[in-house]
């Protein structure tokens, strides 16, 4: 039987959300945009969907869009973002995710407008004094930071990032990708005008996500061709897709806190076991914080080695699913971008271990073993 613990590139189907998914691939097939019965059913559990989501996040329904991923909606609100606004700076990090972060490059290279980066400590979180540095000199900028990153697991102060960037008046996007459904967000209370959520990374579905649109900072479409969507985003709605998502996220919060204490424990445990078991091991980024890094993610560094960067292959072989970084950057000939900014010089290899609530103690001590068992250590 096979161990899964990349759950940080995806997470299994929760079979309730699949239940809730089916009625909608089978019977209630209507098109939500037709007016007849059969699509007025279908729209009516849209916006069932939708306010349940709202109500989650404490936000209206309205301004919730439903999109294909944390993908279009990073799109969609950086682009309409800046075109709204005349945003004449962007400001950002190196390890944001490829959705942002080749996004951004693009609009910056086609506007003609400049891209300043954030400076990172020397555990990769966001060096909150200098972001204050380039507001004052770029105020009206349009910001984008992560809230908490996908490779080593660095979590944000999206509470601060949000008050300076209120008090200079930038606009203020975050990808919440890996914190929807493991963070209890009040969207009504955060000052973030733009975020970006992926059902599949909370058990719900591939393929469905959605943008959070401040009501009093709303953007121009992305995506033209229909009025679906209040208007904001064209296209026939996903609606078993969104009917999943909205399961997923209400299961999430309901069973957050003994979710997240459960992760936890296996997080620590994993920790304590490769320190004892693996020599020269360490951890990337903030990783092994339990308070400044994402509860689901751990990022193992290995010792410098040949051997050791054949380590997920090799894991991969003893039944053990794990990643080397973003799964965005599987196959990829170059090496992480995120490592590659926080460890320019180093060569040591990346293990990337996230858990979910499907996770057992087992799990974790078959993995640790395996691990221990591969890895070289140089004389």
């Amino acid at each position: 039987m096979r161990i899964y613990l990349d759950n940080a590139a995806t997470t299994p189907l929760d079979p309730t959300v699949f239940e809730a998914m089916k009625p909608f691939m089978l019977e209630d097939f209507g098109n939500p945009s037709s007016t007849h019965a059969h699509g007025r059913k279908v729209r009516a559990a849209i916006e069932s969907a939708r306010k349940k989501i709202a109500e989650l996040l404490n936000c209206t329904p309205g301004e919730i869009i439903f999109t294909s991923g944390g993908t279009e909606a990073d799109n969609s609100i950086l682009a309409s973002g800046l075109q709204t606004y005349g945003v004449q700076t962007l400001i950002s990090s190196p390890i944001e995710h490829h959705a942002v972060e080749h996004t951004l490059q693009i609009l910056a290279a086609q506007r003609k407008i400049a891209l300043r980066m954030v400076n990172l400590d020397e555990k990769g979180h966001v060096d909150i004094g200098h972001l204050e540095v380039l507001l004052q000199e770029n105020p009206r900028a349009l910001v984008s930071l992560m809230h908490a990153n996908n490779e080593v697991g660095n979590l944000l102060d999206i509470d601060r990032v949000g008050q300076l960037c209120d008090q200079y008046g930038a606009y203020f996007h975050s990808d919440t990708v890996q914190t929807m459904g493991h963070y209890r967000h009040n969207l009504g209370a955060l000052k973030v005008h733009g975020i970006a959520a992926a059902a599949h990374k909370f058990h719900g579905p591939k393929g469905v996500g959605f943008m959070f649109i401040r009501k009093d900072k709303k953007i121009q479409p992305f995506i033209h061709g229909g009025a679906q969507e209040r208007n904001m985003r064209g296209g026939t709605e996903n609606v078993y897709g969104i009917v999943g998502l909205a399961k997923a996220l209400e299961i999430a919060y309901r069973d957050m806190d003994d979710h997240k204490k459960h992760i936890e424990q296996l997080k620590a445990s994993m920790i304590g076991q490769l320190k004892e078991q693996v020599p020269g091991v360490t951890f990337h980024g903030d990783s092994d914080n339990l308070n400044r890094s994402l509860y689901t993610v751990l990022n193992v560094s290995l010792p410098e080695s040949e051997e050791n960067d054949m380590m997920l292959f090799n894991l991969d072989l003893q039944g053990i699913s794990a990643s080397g970084g973003s799964a965005c950057s599987s196959g990829a000939t170059t090496g992480s971008h995120v490592l590659g900014a926080l460890y320019p010089d180093s060569r040591r290899g990346a293990i990337r271990f996230s858990f979910s609530k499907y996770n057992t103690q087992e799990d974790v001590d078959v993995a640790v073993k395996k691990l221990a068992e591969l890895v070289k250590v140089p004389a």
